[in-house]
Formats: C-alpha cells, sequence, structure tokens
C-alpha cells in the first residue's frame, strides 16, 4: 500500500496538515497543491509541492498525473476561497481523475450534509441548519458536491466531521453512515482513518460520519 502516491489538496488546512505529517510516517509519496508555498512548512524526501489552485483545471490536471488516490481536506482557506469552491475543485479533480483512469478519491466535508439514508437527531439537525442559516452558499455547495460524487464512476468516500480538533492525540473513532454520535473529532484521528480508507473499500460510494468514540 506504501507504493501509493497520494495527491492531496488541503495540506496546510486543519486536519490537511495532519494528513500530510501521518502519510509521510507510513512512507506514502505524497504531492502536495498549495495556494501559498510559504505555509506548507514541511520538508521530506517523499514530498513535492505544487503551487496552484483547485478552481484552476490545468493546475489540477497537472497535479493529479503520475498519483494513485486523491485526498482533498478542502477548506476555505485563508484568505477564503470562492463560496462554490467545493463543486469547482469536484469538476476538476474528477475530470482529471477519469483522464487519468484513477478512481479513488477521499473527500472531507462537514456534518451539515444530507444523504438519503440519514437519521440525523436533533443535535445534528440543529447544526445542519445553522449551517445553511449562516453559511447558505458554500453549505449549498458542499451538498451539491456530495450530489456530483453520488453521480460520478469515482470509487470515493466523503468523511462527515464534527468540530476539528488540532491534536496529535489519537483515541478510538466512531462511525455512523445515518448519524454523528459526536461533537469533536481529533486531526490525527481524521489521518488515521484515512489511512485506513487507503486499504479497504468499506466506505466506497458512501459518506461516514466520524468522531472521536
Amino acid at each position: 500500500m506504501q507504493d501509493l502516491k497520494i495527491a492531496l489538496i488541503g495540506a496546510t488546512g486543519k486536519a490537511g496538515t495532519y494528513i500530510l505529517k501521518a502519510l509521510l510516517a507510513q512512507n506514502f509519496r505524497v504531492k502536495a497543491l498549495v495556494r501559498n508555498p510559504d505555509k506548507l512548512q514541511t520538508n521530506h524526501s517523499d514530498l513535492k509541492m505544487i503551487t496552484g489552485d483547485v478552481s484552476d483545471a490545468k493546475a489540477v490536471h497537472h497535479f493529479i498525473k503520475g498519483c494513485d488516490v486523491v485526498v482533498s481536506a478542502l477548506g476555505m482557506g485563508q484568505p477564503a476561497s470562492e463560496k462554490t469552491i467545493f463543486t469547482q475543485s469536484t469538476t476538476n479533480i474528477s475530470t482529471a481523475m477519469n483522464t487519468f483512469g484513477l478512481k479513488r478519491y477521499i473527500v472531507l466535508t462537514g456534518i451539515n450534509v444530507d444523504t438519503a439514508f440519514d437519521e440525523k437527531d436533533a443535535k445534528t439537525k440543529f447544526a445542519t441548519q445553522w449551517m445553511h442559516e449562516n453559511y447558505p452558499i458554500s453549505t449549498a455547495d458542499r451538498q451539491k458536491e456530495y450530489e456530483m460524487l453520488e453521480e460520478s464512476d469515482l470509487d470515493w468516500t466523503l468523511i462527515r466531521l464534527p468540530l476539528i480538533i488540532q491534536t496529535d492525540q489519537q483515541t478510538a473513532i466512531g462511525t455512523s453512515l445515518l448519524n454523528c454520535d459526536g461533537d469533536q473529532i481529533n486531526a490525527a484521528n481524521i489521518a488515521a482513518f484515512i489511512i485506513e480508507q487507503l486499504g479497504e473499500g468499506k466506505f466506497v460510494k458512501q459518506a461516514p460520519f466520524i468522531w472521536n468514540s
């Protein structure tokens, strides 16, 4: 599995920094697409940095070439990206993956994304509604991203997250396709879960919630 070359988007973000660290610690080769190279503080023989933006189709094509799996920890970023960045990135990434015959795509998103299988409890429904009321455009774009993945031929996994805690501490992880039963997820736990998904197909074409158990 360590022979895989991972294309990582969002490597300087809340979760992405921990995902990058974990992938390199497990001897994966990583290509990281970053808007601001000064924010990527990691130097490693297995890391190649590409400067570019996921909204640029040509940059994404160049970035994904030669990789085996794409992992996106894309957030709004600082300075903030366009509010439709998630569907833009999905369009460009899926096009490039199809060009190169790649299938495996692992994506992070929030608990506000709904699926037809959900049985969200009152707390998760409230958090979802709060996001729709306060961030209507980007929240709708996240939902559209899920719908685009559903319609694609990719072997995608959309990981739905509660509040990310930036810590190297690892704990047991709860998972469900129905509801988020926890309020937080450690960034190191997200990284460990993603690495698990590289080696198994348990959540292919599914959108699991994960949390600190």
